[in-house]
């Protein structure tokens, strides 16, 4: 009989979050892998050559792992007090990191030489980077300026001055080697032109600032401090565009995903809030063992590491099902072969037995089905859309009817156990109904065990009548205080309008009596 309707069994499922694409993309990152660092991970960055090493900046070391094996290739560490903020400049081949004592070095990546050695801050520098033109380094320091160094020479080219406090953000404009974004805990946040030698522009975070960000087209960026994500346009002069306050604790780092689609903010309160770009909104959500410092994302997403305050790196690669290489290898052979047209497989999904059951009205045997224990146990929804299919049918009766004890403790056991849950509380309450009704003749001739489940579904369902009841009363309660309130609202505001009224009245008579006096 092909018109039969299968029952729709995902009615009833836990609610949860919903399946969005983005859901489904994060969710095919690995199952992390955790490496244990001696310090507190201050930065992470990306190779963007491949195999896209990464370099995680912590204690006296900076540390570049394969994505791969994730094990340490190559040691930096040359350095005599703490390393911060190790970036890679754009063709790989060089990392440029700050220190403890102010000193900005400049490493080989290949043979891990030193081979330039910045001299003039005065305080740690926290934050380094490669201009666009890969031809300078920006740094970021304590002693609250930010210097511009010639990579040939060693010379500085610029020093700006104007923060109060130390200056921990920093960032560079990805279209423009001129343009340097600079962030201090003074909650100030100034943008420098290297070609006037001055700032163009200086914006209030609000907050002291642990983060900067451009977006690609460099015409936006982002500010991270206290519990907000802030969006400012630099066309504009520094517009506040929008704030995001999706974390509850101090977001610490700003990273670019997805080919730039996605930001992803980290934060210590162990979350890493996933956001789309063109509408600033949060699209994911990704929980972390410990509150993070840093974060740092391959391109194209293949690889998603996040460096918390114990020391613990987190490594994510992202993994594709057996489904998804089979349709890429069937793609990539069709694309080789010369054909017309293109057949897609039909798949044919096979039918539950409790359907095939219900498909010939054997309705006892369809209750079976779906009271065997790892049905009730892994899906009990499945149970419960069943029962109520029988209850439409009105076949309820006849599938509990004739049953012996053990079948009828099972059926009495699922009902006590989920009449609870709001999801299936009506299905289950009139099931009950029934089994009463149905068995109502022969209670006297129940004893032990069974006595006593039958015992405890009669309280079960006058627990909840009960419950349905001060829930109403509840409910009434709060309707007449909310009306009660909208009331008072009303009257406090035609109160407030009668006094503004009449002061304005007031005042116009008051200029009436000047004017006729002066006259």
């Amino acid at each position: 009989m092909s018109w039969f309707k299968a029952i729709n069994t995902n009615k009833y499922i836990k609610t949860g979050p919903a399946i969005t694409p983005d859901l489904v993309y994060w969710k095919k990152l690995s199952v992390p892998t955790l490496v244990k660092e001696f310090g507190a991970i201050d930065y992470i960055d990306f190779s963007p050559v491949e195999p896209h090493y990464f370099a995680v900046t912590c204690s006296v070391r900076v540390q570049i792992y394969n994505p791969i094996t994730k094990l340490v290739a190559k040691n930096l560490s040359r350095f005599q007090s703490n390393a911060y903020g190790g970036c890679f400049r754009k063709d790989g081949r060089l990392l440029v990191a700050g220190d403890e004592e102010g000193f900005v070095k400049l490493f080989d990546v290949s043979s891990r030489n030193v081979l330039r050695f910045f001299r003039g801050h005065k305080a740690a520098v926290h934050r380094t980077f490669f201009t666009e033109d890969l031809l300078k380094v920006a740094s970021f320091s304590d002693d609250k300026t930010v210097r511009l160094w010639d990579i040939a020479t060693e010379k500085t080219i610029n020093s700006f001055e104007g923060h109060s406090d130390y200056i921990r953000a920093g960032s560079v404009n990805p279209t423009s080697p001129n343009i340097i974004l600079s962030g201090g805990y003074d909650n100030a946040i100034k943008m420098y032109d290297t070609r006037t030698d001055s700032a163009v522009f200086s914006v209030d975070h609000g907050s002291p600032v642990e983060s900067l960000l451009f977006l690609p087209t460099g015409g936006i960026f982002l500010s991270a401090g206290g519990t907000e994500v802030k969006v400012w346009d630099v066309l504009a002069g520094g517009k506040l565009l929008a704030r995001l306050s999706q974390h509850h604790k101090t977001v610490t780092t700003l990273k670019l995903a997805s080919n730039g689609r996605r930001i992803l903010s980290g934060g210590l309160d162990r979350h890493v809030k996933v956001y789309d770009v063109a509408t600033y909104q949060q699209v994911h959500n990704m929980d972390f063992p410990n509150s993070i410092l840093s974060l740092g994302v391959a391109p194209e997403d293949q690889t998603l590491v996040v460096g918390m305050v114990d020391g613990l790196v987190s490594i994510q690669n992202m993994e594709q099902s057996d489904k998804e290489v089979k349709v890429e290898k069937k793609r990539a052979l069709i694309s080789s072969m010369h054909v017309d047209q293109v057949v897609p497989e039909s798949t044919h999904g096979t039918e539950a037995k409790y359907n095939h059951h219900l498909r010939k009205f054997e309705y006892s045997k369809a209750l079976d089905c779906v009271m065997r224990a790892y049905v009730t146990h892994k899906s009990p929804h499945i149970t419960v859309s069943v029962l109520q299919e029988l209850i439409h049918r009105k076949g309820l009766h006849r599938a509990l009817a004739g049953r012996n004890h053990t079948s009828l403790g099972t059926i009495i056991r699922f009902i006590l156990k989920h009449i609870g849950e709001h999801r299936f509380m009506r299905v289950l309450t009139d099931a009950a109904a029934v089994l009463l009704e149905v068995y109502e003749d022969e209670f006297d001739q129940f004893t032990g065990d069974i006595g006593k489940l039958f015992i405890n579904l009669a309280k079960a369902l006058r627990s909840e009548v009960d419950l349905t009841y001060d829930l109403l009363e509840l409910q009434g309660a709060l309707e007449l205080i909310i009306g009660a309130a909208s009331i008072s609202e009303n009257r406090d505001e035609s109160i407030q309008f009668t006094k503004d009224t009449t002061n304005i009245r007031q005042s116009e008579k008051a200029k009436a009596s000047s004017v006729v006096s002066l006259m």
